[in-house]
């Protein structure tokens, strides 16, 4: 593709040389970058807890709108529908428009679809808002990684900017268990939609102030319109066909149908990608060794956290007796873990030792403490069981989210740094999906089983339950392990990565047109 697109705020430097005194960023330049930190994050936090928050509040959306429990999962399954399949139409729009236009659109329309939402008097209409927060947060979240992929490009800066970034997409889950939990208890269900607003604002005016939109050079990109639709309704056959499993089983004719056909889309998705003049979704962004790594362990990782959302939430409720609100601040520790980890250790020992030792340590940690959490039984305490399991699994996330996401985004073309953004948050969304489904599944057979051997009293069906959440943490144990595996293995040797990056600045610094943007190098 031959389209130069600039960043959204700075230049690049070349590789060749130090930068002059004039070309240095001042002062207020430096701090300029940190506030569009303040601004993507925070839109980034009202996206990702937005699949959470309303979780919470879905018991008394159910007795307000009087929906049944069948119907009860589309409120969740609209938005992870529409957000998931659409989130590599979105970053390539990002790409084709520019990144600032794409996320103010994204801002008022994600804000417009929650008071949609929010004031909802019918199933269908709620449903319906939900889908609509998806299409706009597919606009959204990619723009936002991608602003971040073209503000921070010095190695320093970069590393600490996404450890803050990955901290907050690796904890924001559990932040939106928290507050769904505050606003269910003390307000409405409706204010877990409205809250969005305040969100949606705060982030509208800061992108007004300090984005700054640059006019890209050459002819405009061309949206690949057969990749957008095998791709689109790959991606929702996929969705749908977990979706469906987790309610009627892997055996039923939807689910076998969906998964079948989203497969066959997807490989078609590929074949295309090769073959027409401008992919949506370039083959080079995904074939790196780096990158392609950093994918399948984004996609990984959302299949394991979300066994600690779904199944602790329901130990803690149902078998400890919380409430809404004391099982959202339980989760505060996790977030905080993952804060700690990212912006403190992640961020600074990446450009020093590289993805291959954080991913495989982070990997490591984060499987010792999902071990712990299978620890919990009908009587454990919150401090002696739970506590310890979270705050390890959160230290283990925050090195594998804050290395993935900067590794994922990284020497990536300029004209390319939407669509590589969008496909962090499209593993991110179908490794959750496949993860609430399969284990989902997994634990309710396990359930079954054990009430067939061992009877079906009160006592049983509790120890029945406990043994489903175990295997769930089980198995989430080993997807952390898989990861490690991955970050030993997959990922370059931290020597080896620094003299492809190297060359790679070279190439930039030798190239007129620009329109490549540097790589970030370690020192």
């Amino acid at each position: 593709m031959s389209t130069t697109t600039q960043p959204e705020t700075g230049s690049v430097p070349s590789a060749s040389a130090p930068p002059s005194r004039a070309q240095r960023p001042a002062a207020g330049a430096r701090d300029h970058k940190w506030l569009i930190l303040a601004v993507v994050g925070l839109a980034q936090l009202m996206v990702v807890l937005d699949a959470t928050i309303v979780n919470i509040a879905l018991p008394s959306a159910q007795s307000d709108l009087g929906f049944t429990n069948d119907n009860r999962q589309w409120v969740v399954t609209a938005y992870s529908l529409a957000f998931g399949s659409l989130l590599l139409l979105g970053g390539r729009l990002s790409d084709i428009f520019g990144r600032k236009t794409t996320f103010l659109i994204g801002l008022v329309g994600f804000a417009a679809a929650s008071v949609l939402g929010g004031t909802a008097e019918t199933f269908g209409w709620l449903v319906a808002a939900r889908a609509l927060q998806g299409v706009f947060g597919a606009l959204l979240a990619p723009s936002a990684l991608g602003i971040m992929t073209t503000t921070f490009t010095e190695p320093k800066e970069r590393g600490k900017a996404f450890g803050i970034f990955g901290a907050i997409a690796g904890s924001g889950a559990a932040v939106g268990l928290l507050l769904g939990g505050v606003l269910t208890e003390y307000t409405s269900w409706r204010f877990c939609l409205f809250v969005n607003v305040v969100f949606a604002i705060l982030a509208l005016v800061g992108a007004l102030v300090f984005l700054t939109k640059k006019k890209a050079g050459g002819p405009k990109p061309h949206v690949d319109v057969p990749g957008v639709v095998t791709v689109t309704l790959g991606l929702v056959g996929i969705v749908y066909g977990f979706s469906n499993a987790e309610t009627n089983g892997w055996g039923d004719a939807v689910t076998i149908g969906c998964l079948a056909g989203g497969v066959v889309l997807l490989a078609a998705f590929i074949v295309l990608q090769a073959r027409v003049a401008h992919p949506l979704l370039p083959l080079r962004v995904v074939l790196d060794r780096d990158r392609g790594g950093s994918y399948l362990v984004i996609g990984l990782a959302g299949i394991g956290m979300f066994a600690v959302f779904l199944f602790l939430t329901y130990y803690l409720e149902l078998t400890l007796g919380f409430s809404s609100l004391k099982t959202g601040v339980a989760f505060l520790p996790m977030p905080f873990s993952i804060m700690l980890s990212a912006t403190v250790f992640g961020s600074r020992l990446l450009p020093r030792v590289g993805p291959r030792i954080l991913v495989f340590l982070g990997g490591l940690i984060a499987a010792a403490g999902m071990a712990l959490l299978t620890r919990i039984d009908l009587d454990s305490s919150y401090a002696g069981v739970v506590l310890p399991g979270l705050i390890v699994m959160g230290l283990g996330m925050g090195l594998i989210f804050s290395s993935a996401m900067n590794t994922a985004t990284s020497g990536v073309a300029r004209e390319d740094a939407g669509v590589a953004s969008a496909t962090v948050n499209t593993m991110q969304q179908i490794g959750g999906s496949i993860g609430t489904a399969l284990l989902s599944t997994l634990s309710a057979n396990a359930i079954t089983s054990y009430l067939a051997d061992h009877g079906t009293s009160k006592l049983d069906q509790a120890e029945a339950t406990l043994y489903g959440y175990h295997l769930a943490f089980w198995i989430s144990c080993g997807v952390f392990v898989i990861i490690a595996i991955i970050g030993g293995t997959v990922f370059q040797r931290h020597s080896a990565r620094q003299a492809k990056l190297e060359a790679a600045a070279g190439s930039a610094s030798a190239t007129s047109t620009g329109s490549v943007e540097l790589p970030p190098m370690a020192h």
